[in-house]
């Protein structure tokens, strides 16, 4: 090789290396200034990272916009299941009451559709309409999550609403379907175990694609950690720490914060050297997972004959951590909409419904 071709081969090479360079801190480090809180005792490493552009950007400011409530009027006396007919869930509103909810769940779930997207306009009682019992279905489930699951939603009295995961869009933004393994010789290395496949549920990164299945359908055991000095009794292997690891990637992007909001990383199964906000998330897991299977799957029927919603394994879609936090450690960063619509707030109607 000449010298000249030495010379073009090292530019070329000191270009890539300088490409590269420029990527990585591109999308892996944070320009100054970055700020942050101590969110436990001190010496323990427990700091809550804030980057305040990330925060006060124009995408996070309009996607957590509280959107003004519709203005109270004075109550008409009558029941709306008087008034209407079919009315199966919010009977016991009062009528004006029931109009003034029936707009504001438009503006939360279907903006540009309005009415039509749930009824027959010109038979507002008709049962046909596939969207009519999957909202009435889930007017339950948000009824429910206020009730039953305060020590997720309500700790400080915020609840949730429609428009927590809705954010004007008929199908929440951040929803997931099941996977479908991809296809590949399984040979001499085996079954990959779901890695390997750049998924952005796990930041893009190595680890398993899908750990919402094992996790937030089903029970699978996320504590990866045997609670002895000896592992007598710990079956979790390697390859079960990184299904949890994926989770907690998705967690951490879904709320935008680090392991330290939840975790003392001197010893991440200690529960009592962790933050209140893990036994936060403790039960959020579980309510997830109360969403998924008690009121989201057993909607699928419904979609049975409905083009484009469904996923590449023919389910239908799910909540994750994302769907209600939308990159906020809090939804909308913690300002409630609850108070202004208090049949929100539960008890769950007990009717029977599709």
């Amino acid at each position: 090789m000449s010298y000249k071709q030495r010379i073009l081969t090292l530019a070329l090479a000191g270009a890539a290396l300088a490409v590269f360079l420029v990527v990585f801190s591109y999308y892996t480090l944070q320009r100054p200034t970055v700020e942050w809180l101590q969110w436990g005792y001190r010496g323990t490493g427990l700091v809550h990272i804030v980057n305040s552009r990330d925060i006060h950007s124009q995408k996070q400011q309009a996607l957590n916009a509280v959107p003004a409530p519709e203005e109270n009027i004075d109550p008409a006396g009558t029941k709306a299941s008087a008034v209407y007919q079919n009315v199966k869930v919010l009977g016991d509103l009062d009528s004006n009451e029931f109009l003034r909810f029936m707009t504001a769940i438009t503006k939360w779930v279907a903006p540009e559709q309005g009415c039509a997207y749930c009824h027959n306009e010109a038979d507002f009682a008709d049962e046909n309409v596939y969207t009519k019992i999957v909202s009435r279905r889930m007017i339950q489930l948000t009824q429910d999550l206020n009730a039953k699951w305060k020590s997720h939603v309500a700790i400080n009295g915020q609840g949730v609403t429609c428009y927590t995961c809705h954010r004007g869009n008929p199908i929440p933004k951040n929803v997931w379907y099941t996977p479908v393994e991809p296809r590949f010789s399984k040979a001499l290395l085996g079954n990959l175990a779901g890695q390997n496949q750049r998924a952005p549920a796990v930041g893009l990164t190595s680890l398993p694609f899908d750990p919402f299945t094992p996790f937030l359908m089903k029970s699978e055991q996320i504590r990866v950690v045997g609670p002895t000095a000896l592992p007598t009794t710990n079956r979790m292997s390697l390859k079960q720490a990184e299904w949890t690891y994926g989770l907690m990637m998705s967690m951490s992007q879904s709320l935008g914060v680090n392991c330290t909001y939840c975790h003392n990383t001197q010893n991440f199964q200690s529960w009592g050297a962790s933050s209140p906000q893990r036994v936060t998330a403790w039960y959020g897991i579980r309510m997830v997972r109360d969403i998924n299977n008690n009121y989201i799957n057993p909607l699928t029927p419904l979609y049975a004959n409905v083009p484009g919603r469904k996923g590449p394994a023919g389910d239908i879609a799910k909540a994750n951590c994302a769907t209600c936090h939308q990159g906020a450690f809090k939804p909308l960063y913690g300002v409630s909409m609850l108070k202004e619509y208090p049949v929100l707030a539960g008890p769950a109607a007990t009717v029977k419904t599709q």
